[in-house]
């Protein structure tokens, strides 16, 4: 990168990280290609982020890596060559688990303008990466962006109640805290822990972990105002975009192939309007 490209990426990063205010929550609707974000940016967004699942599915390979690193930045690339506003990439867990793998995953989301990434805990095998090398692992991230001289955002997400881990939730609600905790202190700049709808437990991860919070909004989850009251600094919807999309998808698909019923047809944009998109 020029020393003005890594300029403008610091500048992304630091606007980034200025919009996660507890109980000012970011609202995320994460993408997965640069039409969808040109559309999520023209509504107004701030921020794009993108969804590891989403990203995944679009280019017809399950969630959990299945995507390599290369085709993901390849993808975040065009993404934020799309856009004008700062770009966040979900990296699951930075595509293998020593810390030169989340180095040099940090390393080629720079090259590729993502100002900041999704850095997650979970493995293969169900478990959670140990907590120390998870620190490891985030200050080597936090390192390699110094290093080209742009501080990437990290939203480190510990996936212990996504996974079911542990005995009961006062269980999972400590180790998310402690996790979360020894995130900040590495590095991170944000937690993110999915899996939660309960408010009380949502209230207790923003009142203990002395950092912002990101919760992944679910049909079961609290309204955005009351996330908001309960110090949510974050809130993404990771893969459910895309997901309905597809079902939309499918309902037109079988409203024309099954129903006879091209109605949907009035309820679109315009091809010319997604043209111009990409005319600026």
């Amino acid at each position: 990168m020029t020393t003005a490209d890594v300029a403008a990426l610091s500048q992304r990063a630091e606007a980034l990280r200025n919009l996660h205010r507890r109980g000012t929550p970011l609202v995320l609707f994460n993408v997965w290609d640069p039409v969808s974000a040109r559309i999520v940016e023209e509504i107004g967004a701030p921020a794009i982020a993108t969804g590891s699942a989403a990203m995944a599915w679009a280019h017809g390979v399950a969630d959990g890596e299945r995507i390599s690193r290369q085709e993901m930045l390849d993808a975040v690339k065009r993404i934020v060559s799309a856009v004008r506003v700062p770009v966040t990439a979900d990296l699951e867990a930075a595509y293998g688990q020593t810390i030169l793998d989340a180095s040099r995953t940090a390393e080629a989301a720079l090259e590729a303008g993502a100002a900041g990434l999704n850095f997650e805990d979970a493995r293969d095998d169900g478990s959670l990466t140990d907590l120390d090398l998870q620190c490891e692992r985030i200050a080597a991230i936090l390192e390699a962006g110094k290093r080209q001289g742009a501080r990437l955002l990290i939203n480190a997400r510990t996936d212990v109640f996504l996974k079911r881990l542990g005995a009961d939730d006062g269980w999972r609600t400590s180790e998310a805290v402690r996790r979360g905790q020894a995130f900040l202190q590495a590095g991170a700049d944000c937690v993110f822990v999915p899996g939660v709808s309960d408010e009380s437990i949502i209230a207790e991860l923003t009142q203990r972990i002395a950092g912002p919070v990101n919760i992944l909004l679910t049909a079961k989850a609290p309204t955005i105002s009351r996330l908001a009251q309960l110090g949510v600094a974050r809130i993404s919807v990771g893969g459910a975009g895309y997901a309905h999309a597809l079902w939309e998808t499918r309902r037109a698909a079988r409203a024309l192939l099954v129903d006879r019923d091209h109605s949907f047809l009035r309820d679109r944009i315009a091809g010319d309007e997604i043209n111009e998109f990409f005319a600026r």
